[in-house]
């Protein structure tokens, strides 16, 4: 028995060990190669520039840093609300039989290929944006919507998890001091869970700056700083999925430094988020 633990406990360290190699490996790559690149181009015409053409030499990614800071906020202000709420419900309100109708379908979201939902934001939200509001569809609004729809099942399921596992004393001793079922939800359940919740908000926002093929099919790909949310934009994924195929030397550098400023965003948002939560649970 001793050998087999100890055999056990090398896999699982052997494992977690690869896993942060990965990570290492993946660090190094893109900062070995992009690093270079923004000391040629400049770090302030490389990360505060407005021109983005290869052509000329011009690589200012800031137009895709707003980009993705507008896409990734509207796509909180619309999937966390509903994630949340509906993660309430299928917790402490929803009858037995509908949550077994619910839970599946809300599974099934998340199975669902990006370029399925690229193409259900071309066909039916472009139109419906364009027809309600104007402009040509392909726009911020556009892909927020699309992108909160994405990030639902993680929230949700998250955040449902987190909302079972709080001990049913806490509900209990709320209702005993007289509060109502809705009150003791809201009040007690509810900030009990935080953390859960918080992880469920991080990993939906992070599928939300990751997501490409989504984005580059409603988002209107343009290379520039929109002033409505009704405008076109490119988001840093959508320009290296674009552009990748055919770049070559700087180009190409340029966008592996893309990819590094993605990798820096990704983390102080999550450290971000973690600085919150803390302060929450103190």
């Amino acid at each position: 028995m001793k050998i087999k633990e100890k055999l056990w406990k090398i896999i699982f360290l052997l494992a977690a060990g690869f896993s942060i190699l990965a990570v290492l490996f993946i660090c190094l790559f893109l900062f070995a190669n992009g690093i270079p690149a923004m000391h040629k181009i400049g770090l302030t015409d490389f990360l505060f520039g407005t021109k983005w053409k290869p052509g000329n030499d011009l690589y200012g990614i800031f137009p895709m840093i707003v980009g993705s800071l507008y896409v990734t906020a509207g796509a909180i202000i619309v999937g966390v609300p509903i994630g949340l709420m509906t993660a309430v419900f299928l917790s402490k309100f929803c009858p037995v039989w509908l949550h077994k109708i619910i839970k599946p379908a809300i599974d099934l979201l998340a199975g669902i290929p990006s370029v399925v939902y690229g193409f259900f934001g071309l066909m039916v939200i472009v139109p419906a944006v364009r027809n309600l509001f104007g402009g040509n569809g392909s726009s911020i609004l556009t892909a927020s919507l699309l992108l909160g729809m994405m990030i639902l099942p993680t929230i949700i399921s998250v955040s449902e998890s987190s909302l079972n596992a709080v001990p049913g004393s806490y509900y209990e001793g709320s209702r005993a001091l007289g509060a109502t079922h809705e009150r003791s939800v809201f009040m007690t359940m509810l900030p009990a869970a935080r953390s859960g919740i918080m992880a469920g908000i991080i990993l939906g926002i992070g599928r939300a700056i990751g997501e490409t093929m989504a984005v580059i099919m409603v988002a209107g790909n343009q290379a520039r700083i929109p002033d409505s949310i009704l405008k076109g934009v490119r988001t840093l994924t959508a320009n290296i999925v674009i552009e990748m195929g055919y770049a070559t030397d700087l180009h190409r550098e340029a966008l592996i430094a893309t990819g590094v400023v993605l990798f820096v965003f990704i983390l102080l948002i999550n450290l971000s988020f973690n600085l919150v939560k803390n302060r929450g649970t103190k």
